[in-house]
């Protein structure tokens, strides 16, 4: 055979091979996909079916609370909120009305060595808890395995992520509902990618998924005296999702007459919020995943820094609290661990206590807070070593109780 009848044969050989390889794994991601299809409708399903009504913590004789201290910094900072819960519990806890349960290994060593976001005995002690008190988890960059935070959200249905963000002096009273089990995290470790030529993630919105964050949103609403919910998407690009996102959330508005339900584009929210003449004028938000995660730590810094805002995500059975911010490892590396403001997670214990139905405590430690951090600043944490450390900025919040 002549030379170039050998190319031109070979060419065709390796041709016919890259595409067979090619539709092998152009089939392989649409398996892929067909399982992620079956997995959601699954759960838009059982969430359609789920008829038992929400714990009532007012009809439970003993409420127990984890803390799980996490990574990073959240081992010393969990230890300065669960000594404020302690103090301010202390009747409770000995007459038994409440039990505080310390929760180890969601650690991000305990997690690689077990490739589980959540080891399945460390979220077996977790159920045992009505309520959790969570210090910030480490996520592996690459690979496959899932935030600790976005398996708990899901393994105990935490659908509603709420951040309160208050500035009295500039009229800022915002309250943001971030839909918490769907949208781009719940499968943002199980795209597809094809090596050397594409790769792609997947967000889901459910009917009821939506539905049920929105009645939240609009509970808080009628139930606080609000006015206005801003409905924050980016339906003129993302048309199914946050376009059925965005439908819903007005299906749901219509229960409320006297509240206006507004729509907002995602980016132009986050420019409204820096504009001091006009983010006064917002209420209470409710938004996907994704976009409630990022604006929420604007809102945050705008506050003071991620380091002064808590977080509660809660669902009709569990509940958890914790600090918006990561385990800041770069701190521990750099030996400035014991500096970390605990502020953070103290205030989600704030929350954590008006969830189970001290109110007056949780107003009592807020108001402490506000003190210290805001009015009399004795004590102050700078993140080095000439600012106070958490264990001297707890002491003298006690001292304030």
């Amino acid at each position: 055979m002549p030379e170039n009848n050998e190319n031109i044969l070979k060419e065709i050989v390796d041709t016919g091979i890259s595409e067979m390889k090619d539709m092998a794994e152009v089939s392989d991601a649409c398996g892929h996909f067909r399982q992620l299809l079956i997995e959601q409708l699954t759960r838009e399903l059982m969430m359609e079916q789920d008829t038992e009504p929400p714990k009532d913590f007012s009809k439970l004789d003993t409420v127990t609370i984890g803390i799980c201290p996490g990574d990073g910094i959240g081992n010393i900072i969990s230890v300065e909120a669960e000594r404020v819960l302690r103090h301010l519990l202390a009747d409770e806890i000995e007459s038994g009305k409440i039990v505080i349960k310390d929760i180890e290994g969601l650690t991000i060593e305990n997690r690689l060595e077990k490739q589980q976001a959540v080891p399945d005995d460390v979220l077996a002690e977790i159920k045992t808890c009505d309520v959790l008190l969570k210090g910030p988890t480490t996520t592996p960059k690459g690979g496959t395995m899932e935030s600790a935070n976005v398996a708990l959200r899901r393994e105990l249905d935490l659908y509603a992520n709420v951040r309160p963000v208050s500035i009295p002096e500039e009229g800022i009273d915002w309250t943001f509902f971030r839909e918490n089990t769907e949208g781009e995290y719940v499968l943002g470790s199980k795209g597809i990618e094809i090596p050397g030529k594409l790769s792609m993630n997947f967000k889901v919105t459910t009917e009821s998924g939506t539905r049920r964050i929105a009645r939240a949103a609009f509970e808080y609403a009628k139930a606080n005296g609000k006015t206005n919910v801003a409905i924050v998407t980016k339906a003129n690009i993302m048309k199914q999702t946050d376009g059925n996102f965005s439908r819903i959330c007005h299906e749901v508005a219509n229960d409320y007459p006297g509240i206006t339900a507004e729509d907002w584009y995602i980016d132009i929210m986050t420019a409204n919020l820096l504009k001091e003449e006009r983010r006064s004028s917002f209420q209470v938000f409710v938004l996907p995943n994704l976009y409630g995660d990022i604006i929420t730590d604007e809102a945050a810094q705008i506050q003071g820094g991620v380091g002064t805002a808590g977080s509660a995500n809660t669902g009709d059975h569990y509940a958890m609290f914790e600090a918006i911010h990561g385990s800041a490892d770069r701190m521990i590396a750099e030996g400035r661990g014991q500096y970390a403001n605990p502020a953070s997670i103290i205030k989600a214990g704030a929350m954590l206590l008006r969830y189970i139905g001290y109110g007056e405590k949780a107003d009592k430690l807020e108001a402490a807070l506000n003190d210290c951090v805001e009015v009399e600043k004795k004590v102050v944490i700078t993140g080095h070593d000439d600012g106070a450390t958490a264990e001297e900025f707890t002491d003298y919040l006690i001292t304030k109780l």
